[in-house]
């Protein structure tokens, strides 16, 4: 340092002195002298001294430093040169006038070393002065730190320049600087541990630092010696610093200013010195009169202080004093910020609470800011200031999550995690309010129920060093606190309502100006870093991101608000979703409460956040999950089918919250409307080539199409290329060319073209030459999409198009075919030939002129007489062939035709010749023929052509007629085919011929008459086959014949043998034919297969057996068959035998009991084959008798029938017992015979309930019965009968009790039962009966009757209390007064358990409307109950009363479920305004421009302006004030510059009455000539000036500025330059961020891919590490079939049986109840459940609840038959100890049988930690074994271990009680079916858990691959579009625009204007300001834009 001491020895031959004022009160005026002390001791220079000042030896004085410190023998050796003293009386003597002290300041060393550090505030865009500001407070703050009372901090603001204003003053009570720690302060760079701080010479271990407190608020913060320095001279030019410390009798004053330092360099004087004055406090004597008046009241507020620093800022930058005045809030809010902490102490400004006196804060920061009279001062304390950033997160957040990092050494980190959570419409995560919002990021990917509101991609933790923030310095998250990369308990949208502080002690560094940390981040995420959670001020080591993520967890699910939807209309599956599980339930509804409002279907909206904005009609609303109802949920998804439909046509999902809460219903239907003229409308055809097609031309075939250029038009004429979807990813258009041929089968498209856009050409098709069919075309041009699917309509519209039609003829003839050939010819028979011409491409054409056919065959003659031509045929007529064939067959022949003078002008075919038709018929053989009669006669017959050839006909039938005889046959013969025949080859049988018989044969052909009949001779004999058959019966040794005849009738005896049959055969001449062995071969009998030969040739018969039944007759034949048959044949009627027994015949077999069997029972008595007998007669049917059990035999009765001769019995009933089969035994006689008959249950009688419980069943009211009644019917007898027919019943006995089933009647089942469950009943309390009736064809049938006793249900809400103080004044923007409304149950008292978001405040403006509110009500949920408040009741506070007046209405609703919300009554109130704050106009005016010249319209500052006092929100607030509106001309600047403009009358201000609050002013002109600076802006300044008594409101004037010019020309320029400027400005700006959005939207897609690659390798890694083969998994179909496949894996699994616990349990859901012991666990093993069941069996259905009340409720409800078990009543305490068998570790012996802790085999679904506490105090130690041996084993061996042993349990179910007893019923579990339920559930297997995991890894990688392919499409798209020309023409234009600025700024500037002294005192300061402003370096926020 420049002034550091240096010893006696060193400078002793140096020249050294000092300054010395005599001070003394005798002095009038302390005179300064030098005294040489250059090689001097002490009393030498105590000598001059003397010398000096003539002061006597007597005399008392005394040398101090100007800091009062004595200078004796010690001190003297370290002063140094130059050094001033003081010459007193004493040492604390009164300075009598002020003294200078001469210092340097040269900057420290470290100004060199450690100016690389940091760039002087580096603001990031954001405004530098409260940082300026904040390194004031600083040394402010440390100056203080050792006050004991109030530390007081004073900013003041003095813009008042009529009292030497602008200044500012930073004052404190602090303990103020001795001179020399004021010379410290000067030198730059000297930190707090390098100054020199005692009396003469730098102490580097003096600092000391300080103790550790709580967030570190040490006040240590005075720290580098830099910034006070540079904070002044960055607020002003000119600093003045006075101090007076702590028990100092003197003040010290020194002053810098930049004047100063000019003034020194200009004149070559050491820049770095100055001088500190020395004066009592309260002297101003040295302080000019003229300027700084302030100064004066500032020092004379010396006296009274004990000790203070005060630091006076002059010559302030021009800019600083408007942004002081205009940003007030803004920059003092920033300094609340920064000092939060030290102005509300450690716990921070929590407002809800209140503080503690520990955590309250002694520092009281105000600033005050003066402005010019009569503007009252601004008074603020930073204390008084709520919505800085720290004070926004503490009071939003519900929960607190505080942590330390340590690090080794002194290092310390206090971290603090608050919890914003998501309450019904909005996050509550603070936003800045000064700050842009940016434009999130669009993530439509993960979000089925996901936000990214919230904190979005701000860093999680502020920083605070020493209590202060940092402001440019934040850590994003730590490991442990990140979201997390897979899917959690915890919903991902939560750690985006997060926020943090960490609070750091100084051993981390920080810049120079205390803006940045040096490396606080990456010490921190050091692994040797350790994280430990604080709990009540106590540090716990525990796993912090466990800890972490259970504390947001708890977060979410007890504070997350909701969002209300409403209209619940069903469910359905998103197919768009990706992920598969998330596919379904989706709830669709109708509306949905958001933010105030209500959106419903059909309504159009406007998106946000989304890429690319989205105007569309609200088509539903989604929400995952399943759902009835009205729901409350924190998101969900809305459906918007887009607009305008013809531009979009299709459905979009989206979030909802990115729907434009803010756009107004005219700007969408604008925006739609928009975009539909930007539709495409029509194309434009032209022919480059000029050979246009006009429509319906005709061309011939071959001639070319084309080119064809084809032009895109919308409506307003623009050609375009791509549909105006979206401006990034807009669909191209394409033309598609179709040529279409209208054939007669159909239209067949013979050409089609897809064109593509060039920038050249538009669309071109280039020319089509296959224009070669016949027929109509059509050429289409159509306008289609490049979507992949070519789609020719949006919308359901259909895109441009263009159609023309034309004919294609045919062309000349150039060749001919052969038409139809016929396959074959006759001989001699006349043929055509036709001849088809056809064109090149073979089209039939007209054919030539004078053509001469010549025809040539090798093997025929071929002649023809004449041709002809038609159409497009020539036809060669009468063509005759002439040649010899064979027979009737086809030989082909080859001919060829040829036409001369054609291309192709020879064609050939083939032709086959037949014979000529039919000329002679001759017959075969030609002699006569003799036949046997039978036998046949065969003639051949040929038909022969005129060449003698064999021909064929059609219908060429050949007849023979026999004659000669009576009925003989006629035969014909079809030679159609052949030409020949053969007829009579079948036998001629003609009737008995006895002798021969001579026939004639005559042929012929009837429809051929031209052919001549042939007749031949036939002669007949008599045939000698066997012709008749003879049956007769003879016995043996009797010669007795009987014959008989054919179809005679036998009686016989049934079952008998008819035998000793015999036969003969005859022929047809009557002649015995002798019987053979080969004859025998052909007789057939039909009775019997059993045939003897050797019998049959004797002529014996086989036996006829005759049939056993007497009915019926029987037919028997005797054949001879060979050729013919030949048979006889007889009929045998059998007759019955003798009577054998009974027979009965029973009509109905089945009977009901006690009703008669219907129908009659038959008696008769039958032979032994069952054949009727006469034996029983109705003289004998008195001896027939019937009996049976149970039978009716008073019943019983007995007839004859007569038309039968039957008995008939009736009257069968049976009237008691049991149904099941009955004996009937009748007997007649010696005869006896039984009969079964079925007896079934009677009619139904009664109903009976199974299973009854016992009466009365206890119900709470709303609620039903788990319980099914399962209910029997039943006969009188108690016979169960299933009689489905009969209907059961309910039925209400008491008019108060109503029930609700699922079926209130229903008809029994095939076993007569039914059940019916209770769902729900309702009555008033007390006991209510309940009955089952049955109906039957209209009786009734009685049934039980039931009891149930209804309890009222304590959470049933009824009706709703509001209460609220009434009288309470409603100012518009304040606070509602607080609403308390209870939700009162049936029972009268509040229902404890209402969910707070199904509570909902209505508020709307207007009156009451009917009990229902209207559709836009503002809906509002409820706020956190206090702690002094009930929670029984809900409360409404911190509710902001609408900014506009008026009526208002306020309804609550609670809703109950879904349909069913309780209402409370209207409530209407009354917003009155605002405090009046200013003055406005009514519409703003523009700026006017005028001049002083003659014209009174260029001088017309204003025709008519209505102004009006209003509130802070602009609701009319001046009804009462009255008084004038004084307007005024000021300058911009401020000041009342003479040469100001005046008005008409050379008046300088007009006055206007002022009525109600509200003022006209009308015709304000200035006057001609008036005063005023050409070019220069003036203002309007609109004051109002109230009347009234008492104090008046401050009231902002309005001021209105405009442009003055002293000629009309130059206004005009002027006015046409500058708007010309302002519209280039907003055109550049525009340019300039479509530019920087491209740029940021580029770094973000490359991010976008890089992460989207990263997360897909990760994925793959998992899946394979669970098992999956990723390599197969090729596309999503793959993906989607494997998923398919693993739901229903999962499925399979759930399906399949598992062991479950039946036991109802109505309890389970009631407030503060867990349920039934046997549904709370579950057990793997089926023995060890077994045997556990039957263990617990008497506690399995006791209830176990949390509370005793909640028990004791239960126990009053059901009358003490319930079991409870409060868990307030179990004592538990943790029990880890190992088996008894395991004692330090080690086994005190080997056990057997695989000992267990039963209580270590349960799983526990829910309440884990409640469960453990029950079943450990109902199992205890108990132990289950494999089996009784080792059981007995195990427990031998703990006993003799001296160890208590517990119950044991084996899994083959024997129990060993805890006192040895095993053995006996009692010890032995039942099986598990006898348990009835009461069992312990199996849990899912693991192999469940394992699939579920690997979909979800599945559903994951599918939503990574599909997100990978589409950034990286985008980012090519994006890449693509950048070098696109209309990027390029934007730069080109934005260069272009602002060379174009920059030469109007040129002209601006170069406009000769005559400068006012105010505007070239403001061009100054501008100037001089821009050169002491630091550069700002902006912090750029990567976000993603629409490119526009």
């Amino acid at each position: 340092m420049a002034d550091a001491g240096v010893s006696r020895a060193e400078s002793s031959t140096d020249s050294l002195s000092v300054y010395i004022y005599d001070c003394r009160p005798d002095s009038k005026v302390a005179s300064e002298k030098v005294v040489e002390i250059s090689g001097k001791k002490y009393d030498e220079f105590l000598q001059a001294v003397r010398q000096e000042f003539s002061i006597s030896e007597d005399e008392v004085f005394v040398l101090t430093t100007t800091d009062r410190r004595e200078i004796v023998r010690d001190v003297y050796g370290e002063l140094a040169n130059g050094r001033t003293l003081h010459l007193l009386q004493s040492v604390d003597q009164e300075l009598a006038s002020a003294t200078q002290e001469r210092i340097n300041y040269l900057p420290h060393y470290h100004t060199i070393v450690q100016s690389g550090q940091y760039e002087y505030y580096a603001s990031e865009g954001q405004k530098a002065l409260p940082y300026a500001f904040a390194e004031l407070i600083d040394n402010a703050l440390s100056a203080t730190s050792h006050n004991p009372g109030v530390r007081s901090i004073d900013i003041r603001l003095l813009f008042d320049e009529s009292q030497g204003g602008p200044a500012v003053v930073v004052m404190d009570n602090g303990r103020g600087m001795t001179s020399k720690e004021l010379n410290n302060w000067a030198v730059y760079r000297l930190s707090k541990f390098t100054r020199d701080d005692n009396t003469f010479q730098s102490d580097h271990s003096g600092y000391v630092r300080p103790s550790p407190v709580p967030r570190s608020l040490n006040s240590d913060i005075s720290y580098f010696g830099v910034g006070g320095k540079q904070a002044v001279f960055y607020i002003g030019q000119s600093v003045r610093i006075m101090s007076k410390p702590v028990g100092s009798p003197d003040a010290h004053e020194f002053v810098m200013s930049k004047e100063d330092f000019e003034q020194k360099e200009k004149n070559k004087e050491e820049i770095y010195s100055g001088i500190i004055r020395n004066r009592k406090p309260g002297d101003c004597s040295h302080v000019k009169v003229d300027e700084e008046h302030f100064l004066h009241s500032l020092i004379l507020e010396e006296q009274s202080k004990e000790s203070f620093t005060a630091i006076v800022i002059t010559r302030i930058q021009p800019e600083h004093v408007t942004y002081l005045k205009q940003d007030f809030t803004l920059w003092t809010r920033e300094l609340a910020h920064i000092y939060h902490y030290y102005v509300h102490g450690i716990h921070g400004n929590e407002m809800r609470n209140s503080r503690s006196a520990e955590s309250s804060s002694n520092i009281d920061i105000q600033i005050c800011l003066i402005d010019r009279s009569p503007r009252l001062p601004r008074l603020l304390n930073l204390r008084e200031i709520d919505n800085d950033m720290q004070t926004l997160y503490i009071n939003s957040s519900v929960a607190e999550f505080e942590f330390k990092a340590s690090k080794g050494g002194d290092a310390r980190v206090e971290g603090l995690i608050r919890y914003h959570p998501f309450l019904y419409d909005r996050e509550t995560y603070p936003e800045d309010p000064y700050a842009l919002t940016p434009v999130a990021e669009n993530d439509d990917d993960e979000c089925f129920v996901l936000h990214t509101e919230g904190r979005g991609k701000r860093p999680i933790f502020e920083c605070f060093w020493n209590g202060r923030l940092i402001p440019y310095s934040s850590v994003d998250e730590f490991e442990w606190c990140a979201r997390p990369k897979k899917v959690c308990t915890v919903p991902l949208e939560c750690y985006n309502r997060i926020s943090g502080v960490l609070f750091t002690n100084d051993y981390f560094q920080v810049s120079t100006n205390k803006l940045t940390f040096m490396d606080l981040e990456l010490q921190l995420r050091d692994k040797e870093t350790i994280f430990t959670r604080v709990i009540n001020g106590q540090e716990q080591r525990v796993k912090i991101n466990r800890e972490f993520t259970a504390w947001l967890k708890e977060c979410h699910e007890r504070y997350d608000k909701q969002v209300k939807f409403i209209g619940f209309q069903g469910t359905m599956t998103r197919t768009d979703v990706s992920t598969k599980r998330l596919q379904s339930p989706w709830a669709r509804f109708k509306a949905i409460h958001w933010d105030g409002k209500v959106y419903k279907t059909g309504q159009q909206v406007k998106s946000v956040k989304t890429q690319p904005i989205l105007f569309g009609t609200i088509v539903q609303f989604l929400l995952y999950g399943d759902h009835e109802g009205d729901e409350y949920a924190t998101g969900g998804h809305v459906q918007i089918a887009l607009e305008p439909k013809e531009l979009y046509n299709e459905v979009r999902t989206i979030p909802i919250s990115k729907i434009d809460r803010i756009a107004t219903a005219a700007a969408i239907r604008k925006s739609i409307d928009d975009e539909l003229a930007k539709l495409p409308d029509q194309l434009r055809i032209t022919w480059p080539e000029g050979n246009s097609w006009s429509d319906k031309a005709v061309r011939p075939a071959g001639t070319p199409l084309g080119p064809i250029q084809v032009e895109i038009l919308n409506k307003k004429g623009e050609t375009m290329s791509r549909l105006p979807v979206a401006n990034v990813n807009a669909k191209k258009l394409l033309v598609e060319l179709k040529v279409i041929w209208h054939s007669p089968k159909g239209d067949i498209p013979t050409s089609s073209h897809i064109g593509v856009h060039s920038s050249k050409w538009e669309y071109w098709f280039k020319v089509m030459e296959n224009l070669n069919k016949l027929g109509k075309y059509t050429l289409q041009l159509q306008t289609i999409l490049s979507d992949g699917e070519s789609a020719s309509e949006w919308a359901g519209k259909r895109l441009p198009h263009y159609t023309l039609h034309f004919t294609i003829k045919e062309s000349s003839a150039a060749a001919f075919v052969l038409g139809v050939v016929p396959s074959s010819v006759r001989v001699g028979v006349p043929f055509s030939l036709n001849l088809e011409f056809k064109d090149e491409f073979g089209h039939p054409t007209q054919p030539p002129s004078d053509i001469k056919a010549q025809l040539e065959c090798s093997s025929l003659q071929l002649s023809y007489e004449q041709t002809a031509s038609s159409g497009t045929v020539f036809t060669i007529q009468d063509l005759r062939a002439r040649g010899k064939v064979k027979n009737h067959q086809e030989k082909m022949h080859t001919v060829k035709v040829m036409i001369p003078g054609l291309r192709q002008d020879c064609q050939s075919f083939q032709i086959g010749v037949r014979p000529g038709p039919p000329h002679k018929l001759v017959v075969l053989p030609d002699d006569e023929v003799s036949i046997e009669n039978g036998s046949p006669a065969p003639f051949k017959v040929e038909i022969q052509d005129e060449f003698h050839n064999i021909t064929a006909h059609p219908k060429l039938i050949v007849r023979c007629q026999l004659l000669g005889a009576p009925d003989l046959p006629v035969d014909a013969v079809d030679c159609s085919n052949t030409g020949t025949g053969l007829l009579l080859a079948k036998p001629i049988q003609l009737k008995t011929v006895n002798t021969e018989q001579v026939l004639t044969a005559k042929f012929g052909i009837p429809n051929q008459k031209g052919i001549s009949c042939v007749e031949r001779t036939l002669r007949v004999l008599p045939s000698t086959r066997v012709f008749r058959v003879e049956v007769y019966r003879q016995d043996e040794d009797s010669d007795d014949v009987m014959v008989i005849q054919n179809l005679e009738r036998i009686d016989w005896t049934a079952g008998d043998t008819l035998g000793s049959l015999r036969f003969k055969l005859y022929d047809e001449g009557g002649r015995l034919v002798p019987l053979a062995e080969k004859l025998a071969h052909n007789i057939k009998v039909n009775w019997t297969a059993d045939v003897k030969t050797a019998e049959l040739a004797k002529g014996i018969l086989p036996s006829i057996c005759v049939p056993t039944k007497a009915q019926g007759e029987h037919f028997y034949q005797v054949a001879f068959r060979d050729q013919h048959t030949v048979d006889t044949s007889f009929i045998i009627v059998p007759r019955p035998d003798e009577p054998e027994r009974l027979r009965i015949t029973l009509s109905e077999t089945t009977v009901r009991m006690g009703e008669t069997l219907s129908g009659n029972i038959y008696v008769e008595v039958v032979d032994q084959y069952g054949n009727k007998t006469d034996a029983l007669t109705a003289e004998s049917m008195k001896a027939v008798s019937v009996s049976a059990d149970d039978l009716d035999a008073s019943a019983l009765s007995v007839k004859w029938q007569i038309s039968t001769g039957t008995v008939l019995v009736g009257g069968v009933r049976f009237a008691s017992g049991f149904p099941g089969p009955r004996e009937l035994c009748f007997k007649y006689q010696e005869f006896e015979e039984f009969s079964r008959v079925k007896v079934t249950a009677g009619p139904p009688a009664k109903i009976n309930l199974l299973d009854a419980p016992e009466m009365p069943l206890h119900v709470l009211n709303g609620r039903g019965l788990d319980t099914p009644f399962l209910l029997q019917l039943c006969d009188e007898w108690g016979n169960p009968v299933p009689d489905q027919r009969v209907v059961i019943a309910i039925k209400t006995l008491s008019p108060q009790l109503k029930v609700k089933s699922s079926v209130m009647s229903q008809p029994v089942d095939s076993e007569g039962r039914a059940c019916f469950t209770l769902e729900m009943v309702t009555a008033t309390k007390g006991e209510h009966k309940l009955e089952f009736r049955g109906s039957f064809s209209r009786n009734s049938i009685p049934g039980p009757v039931v009891k149930l006793n209804v309890i009222p249900d304590p959470n049933n809400p009824v009706r709703l209390n509001v209460e609220y103080d009434s009288d309470a004044i409603l100012t518009a923007g304040d606070m509602f007064p607080v609403f308390k409304v209870t939700v009162v149950s049936e029972e009268g008292g509040p229902v404890r358990n209402a969910s707070p978001a199904s509570l909902s405040m209505l508020l709307w403006q207007g009156s009451a409307s009917g009990t229902r509110p209207p559709p836009g009500a503002t809906t509002l949920k409820c706020s956190k109950p206090k702690e002094n408040e009930k929670d029984s009741h809900f409360y409404f506070r911190d509710k902001e009363i609408p900014e506009q007046v008026g009526k208002y209405i306020v309804q609550f609703v609670f809703v109950v479920e879904k349909n069913k919300c309780l209402w409370s009554s209207q409530i209407a109130l009354n917003v009155v305004p605002n405090k009046p704050v200013k003055l406005v106009p009514e519409s703003p005016p523009s700026t006017p421009v005028v001049s002083n010249i003659g014209s009174l319209a260029s001088r017309i500052l204003l025709d008519r302006l209505c102004l009006k006092i209003v509130d802070k929100f602009s609701n009319p607030a001046g009804m009462g004030i009255n008084g004038q509106v004084t307007v005024t001309v000021i300058s911009v600047v401020g000041d009342k510059a003479k040469d100001l403009p005046m008005f008409l009358n050379k008046t300088r201000s007009l006055s206007y009455g002022l009525t109600n609050g509200e003022a006209t002013i009308t015709d304000l002109v200035l006057m001609e000539n008036s005063p005023g600076f050409d070019g220069a802006e003036y203002t309007l300044q609109f004051r109002p000036v109230i009347k009234g008594i008492g104090p008046n409101p401050t009231i902002t004037s309005f001021n209105l500025p405009f442009r003055f010019y002293n000629d009309a020309e130059n206004r005009k320029i002027m006015a046409m330059m500058s708007k010309k400027k302002d519209q280039l400005s907003q055109t550049i700006e525009i340019y300039r961020g479509i530019l920087e959005t491209n740029k940021q939207l580029t770094t973000e897609l490359k991010s976008q891919v890089h992460d989207a690659a990263s997360k897909e390798t990760q994925l793959k890694l998992e899946l394979s590490k669970s098992g999956i083969d990723v390599s197969k998994l090729t596309n999503v179909s793959v993906i989607e079939d494997l998923i398919s496949k693993k739901e229903a894996d999962l499925e399979r699994i759930q399906n399949e049986p598992r062991r479950k616990c039946t036991m109802p349990d109505p309890f389970k859901g009631s407030p503060d109840v867990l349920g039934k012991i046997g549904h709370l666990a579950q057990v793997e093993d089926d023995d060890a459940a077994k045997v556990i069941s039957w263990h617990l069996l008497g506690d399995m259905d006791c209830v176990v609840t949390a509370t005793t009340a909640a028990a004791k409720k239960i126990y009053d409800d059901t009358q003490g038959r319930q079991q409870v078990m409060p868990l307030e009543t179990v004592f538990w305490r943790p029990n880890n100890k190992p088996l008894p068998h395991i004692r330090n570790g080690g086994s005190l012996f080997r056990p057997l049988g695989n000992p267990v802790f039963v209580r270590d085999l349960l799983i526990f679904p829910e309440h884990a930690e409640s469960c453990n506490m029950v079943f450990s105090s109902l199992v205890g130690d108990t132990i289950l074994v494999d089996d009784l041996d080792s059981a007995n084993h195990y427990r031998r061996g703990v006993v003799q271990c001296k160890v208590q042993c517990p119950t044991l349990l084996t899994r083959q179910g024997e129990r060993i009680r805890s006192n040895g007893k095993f053995g006996g019923l009692q010890n032995k579990a039942p099986p598990i079916e006898k348990l009835r339920g009461q069992v312990f559930g199996a849990p899912l297997p693991k192999e469940y858990h394992d699939i579920c995991k690997q979909i979800d890894l599945i559903q994951q990688y599918s939503v990574a691959v599909e997100k990978a392919t589409a950034v990286k499409s985008d980012y090519e798209i994006h890449m693509q579009y950048l070098q696109s020309p209309q990027m390029k023409q934007k730069q080109k234009e934005l260069q272009e625009q602002e060379q174009e600025l920059r030469d109007i700024e040129k002209q601006l500037a170069s406009t000769p204007v005559r400068t006012s002294p105010i505007s070239a005192v403001k061009r100054s300061l501008l100037d001089e300001g821009d050169d002491s402003t630091p550069t700002k370096r902006i912090r750029r926020k990567t976000r993603k834009l629409m490119d526009s």
